[in-house]
């Protein structure tokens, strides 16, 4: 078997429907270990972050073949999309920034499409729950900015990243330093946009018990803290100060994809209903189509803030 030419089949099948790829040996897979626990011995990330994350964290590679010789981390070009809410008289617009949604959609047409590029030549691939942001960074695909968000040349931070295992032989030892980018060190305009001061300019790991994002992610019945303004809020879920500012997402940062629009009935729903099979089927199917019932839980909370008159 010609591995060298598979691979760079591989690279120019996925170059040409818009992926970045990297393939690194699973022999770095301890390697990648030790980043985390390094992390979590200097108490660099936020114990209940861990806590929801843990899976990824203290990963165990399984796959339904027999060996795993490789990790296959890809990076697809994500939008932004624009959630309109009709609302006493206004039209409210809110985005959602990208990773958000149709992320379980694009990784199955993802593995589909390397399942078409590998299985002739005899190789295997699966879903690899695994540390995305680190894994990117060591593998040369991406390099972290001083937000802690990964920039891909081409996608700056609007781009999803997916790692899959497999059993194709990783021809090149990609395995690189973690960087933030050049430009992060003699720029802060992430740090000075920051509405809740969580980027530290002495670390490319974020202070996530200030940050935005994770608070508006939590559960409904978890009040936002006091020290959190209603200024900052700038998103349905999730924020977009820091991105919308880097020098580094300046030809993609305009890119905004057509979400829903929900009618003022539809919008007092969603800040009054609490279980998502109540709701009417129409409204029902609209945040299915547009991926959003998995929000469903932060909605009236994080609407909330946006409505108050």
């Amino acid at each position: 078997m010609d591995e060298e030419n598979t691979q760079k089949r591989l690279y120019k099948s996925l170059d040409s429907n818009g992926y970045k790829v990297s393939i690194i040996s699973a022999s770095h897979i301890p390697d990648l270990r030790k980043d985390i626990k390094k992390y979590r011995e200097k108490k660099l990330i936020y114990a209940p972050l861990y806590e929801m994350y843990k899976a990824y964290f203290e990963f165990e590679p399984k796959a339904e073949f027999k060996n795993i010789n490789s990790i296959i981390i890809l990076a697809k070009p994500a939008p932004q999309f624009e959630v309109k809410l009709d609302w006493k008289g206004k039209q409210i617009s809110l985005l959602v920034p990208p990773t958000y949604l149709f992320g379980r959609e694009i990784m199955d047409n993802t593995k589909e499409f390397l399942e078409g590029l590998l299985s002739p030549e005899g190789y295997n691939v699966n879903y690899a729950i695994i540390p995305q942001k680190t894994l990117a960074v060591r593998s040369g695909l991406a390099k972290y900015g001083r937000n802690n968000i990964t920039y891909v040349p081409g996608m700056g931070s609007f781009h999803r990243l997916m790692a899959f295992y497999s059993d194709f032989p990783a021809i090149e030892d990609n395995w690189f330093e973690l960087e933030m980018m050049e430009m992060c060190k003699t720029c802060n305009a992430c740090v000075n946009k920051c509405p809740t001061g969580a980027i530290p300019t002495d670390r490319f790991l974020l202070r996530v018990e200030k940050c935005l994002t994770y608070h508006n992610e939590q559960p409904n019945n978890i009040p936002f803290p006091d020290w959190i303004h209603i200024s900052s809020h700038n998103c349905l879920v999730g924020c977009l100060y820091c991105q919308k500012v880097c020098p580094a997402n300046k030809k993609v940062k305009d890119w905004i994809e057509s979400g829903p629009m929900f009618n003022e009935e539809e919008v007092t729903l969603l800040l009054r209903e609490k279980n998502l099979d109540n709701l009417p089927m129409e409204l029902k199917e609209k945040l299915h189509i547009y991926d959003l019932a998995k929000y469903f839980e932060v909605f009236p909370r994080n609407l909330g803030v946006f409505l108050r008159e």
